[in-house]
């Protein structure tokens, strides 16, 4: 009886690990109705195999395998709900790091901790189950005759499992091959990754910009600002608990800047990646090449491909990055062609954190006009900046504060410390979507109320998100995010005919284009060469 009960309960927990579900969606009762194909033949290759010399090599490979499918399945998890996608084996190995500076921001470094040593914990209780449940298997006392009917089961159990894998099996036949089915997927996309980067490399060589020119002589001497807004993306006009906040405000927004004798347009475009990974969206639009994983952003790096910037250079444009989030230096901006990059350091920010985010957003504007807006007989500038102020975990949120009273960033160490922590915030998923409503707000106002300080003498600004926030934060799908472009009239109406609504609300039927257009589009829209080649080829139509 008691050899029966080990039997049952081994064979259960290899049950379970098998109908594992890799999706947060398909965490439910009904995942335990599945029939795992694999089970009959795994249990049958334990008996057949329960020979002295073979059973420990067998049963160790069948613990590492199946305890291999189980992390695989929950980085699946995992990835579905930080960026709804499987996890790649090949691509996001380096977001280790990331996910535990992001947990402890989160969380605090005692529960982080905790949560890790759980983890491994559950681990190796994992490994130690099975691998008692396989000893139970390989040890029944079946004698030859016993291991020839198991060698008789796992003929045609293996049979099915690979009909399955490959959508063979027969339809009357119940249950599948989930976990195989996983192991085979991920072993085909790294396959078919490496081949995406072979692919990529030849692609990034071809540049349909080269030898042409002169570039941005439409600009007549003004600066182009390109800010990215954090987590800022469709769902802020889509999802009924951010539309009254997000749309009212950029309402407001639109009419100071309309006052100020400024010009608007909005449209969409489509980020490579959501809930993470703001380098891929970011290098997408400077370079007009498609970064939806980090081994074409390793592989553009070291292209040598011509970004945004490079072209800026050409036209006499001084290229600056301002990167908040970067505490340490950025190597890899040196292929983008910044003649400055000015990483969290470097800011002059001398006001407490905000968790995660290392200033509000209005300082790094702020420094932006210190360190390069107000220099004396200044070239043009052509800059990116990234606000970080809506980036998880969006725990305590800034208020707009007065510009010229900024300081070193003193001004904001009340709103610093107010608040719950994120500890507490990231216990309830109703708290955690009403302060990313709040912190996205505050980037948006920070934002118009920016614009409308430099409606004197103003640049073209391309605002854009960077893209959507995870999931269950947005609670929208798609990967579309805003772009507005402000700025003075006769540069705003070049991107006239890019259907792109006038004012900051773009049309929810405009179509959306990707990132990787973006560098070109504004390569043409602010030259005039190719104005006047549009103009000539609208002519000839009529």
């Amino acid at each position: 009886m008691r050899t029966i009960g080990a039997l049952g309960l081994s064979a259960l927990a290899f049950f379970l690990v098998l109908v594992l579900p890799n999706h947060p969606a398909m965490f439910h009762p009904g995942a335990l109705a599945a029939w795992p194909l694999e089970l009959p033949a795994l249990l049958a290759l334990l008996v057949f195999t329960g020979l002295p010399g073979l059973s420990p090599l067998v049963r160790l490979g069948l613990v590492f395998s199946l305890v291999a499918v189980v992390l695989l399945r929950l980085a699946d998890v995992g990835t579905f709900i930080a960026y709804n996608r499987h996890f790649n084996l090949a691509a996001d190995l380096h977001f280790a790091p990331a996910v535990w500076n992001l947990l402890v921001g989160s969380v605090g470094l005692p529960l982080a901790v905790l949560a890790a040593v759980g983890g491994v914990l559950a681990l190796l209780v994992l490994m130690g189950l099975l691998w008692w449940g396989s000893g139970v298997w390989a040890r029944l006392p079946v004698g030859r005759t016993g291991r020839g009917v198991a060698a008789l089961v796992l003929v045609p159990a293996v049979a099915l499992v690979v009909a399955d894998i490959n959508h063979r099996k027969p339809v009357s036949v119940p249950g599948e091959a989930f976990a195989a089915r996983v192991a085979v997927d991920r072993s085909h996309q790294m396959a078919a990754t490496y081949r995406d980067m072979q692919e990529f490399r030849e692609a990034a060589l071809r540049d349909p910009m080269l030898g042409r020119g002169p570039f941005f002589d439409a600009l007549d001497g003004r600066d182009l600002v390109i800010v990215y807004v954090e987590s800022y993306g469709r769902s802020s006009f889509e999802n009924p608990l951010y539309i009254p906040t997000h749309t009212q405000t950029l309402k407001a927004i639109q009419e100071r800047l309309d006052g100020e004798g400024l010009a608007m347009r909005s449209g969409w475009a489509t980020a490579p990646m959501v809930g993470g990974q703001s380098w891929l969206a970011h290098g997408s639009v400077a370079t007009g090449l498609w970064l939806h994983n980090q081994p074409r952003y390793r592989a553009m790096i070291n292209s040598g491909r011509r970004t945004l910037y490079h072209y800026g250079n050409d036209a006499g444009f001084r290229t600056v990055a301002i990167k908040p989030a970067h505490v340490m230096g950025w190597p890899e901006g040196e292929a983008f062609n910044f003649d400055a990059i000015y990483n969290a350091p470097d800011l002059g920010y001398e006001g407490p954190p905000f968790n995660w985010v290392t200033m509000p957003d209005q300082f790094t504007l702020k420094a932006f006009e210190r360190l390069e807006q107000g220099r004396d007989d200044r070239p043009p500038l052509m800059a990116q900046i990234a606000l970080i102020s809506s980036h998880a975990p969006w725990v305590p949120v800034p208020e707009l504060v007065d510009w010229e009273s900024m300081g070193a960033g003193e001004v904001f160490e009340e709103a610093a410390a107010s608040g719950d922590p994120p500890e507490v915030v990231w216990q309830d998923e109703d708290r955690i979507r009403d302060q990313f409503r709040k912190a996205v707000d505050y980037s948006l106002q920070v934002v118009g109320s920016w614009a409308e300080r430099q409606a004197g003498d103003p640049p073209l600004m391309i605002v854009l998100g960077d893209h959507e926030p995870a999931r269950f934060v947005a609670g929208v799908d798609g990967y579309d995010v805003p772009i507005h472009v402000i700025g003075p009239a006769d540069l705003v109406d070049r991107f006239e005919d890019l259907d792109w609504q006038e004012g900051m609300i773009p049309s929810a039927d405009t179509p959306a284009r990707r990132m990787d257009n973006l560098r070109d589009i504004l390569l043409r829209k602010l030259s005039s060469q190719f104005e006047a080649l549009r103009i000539s080829e609208r002519s000839s139509q009529d």
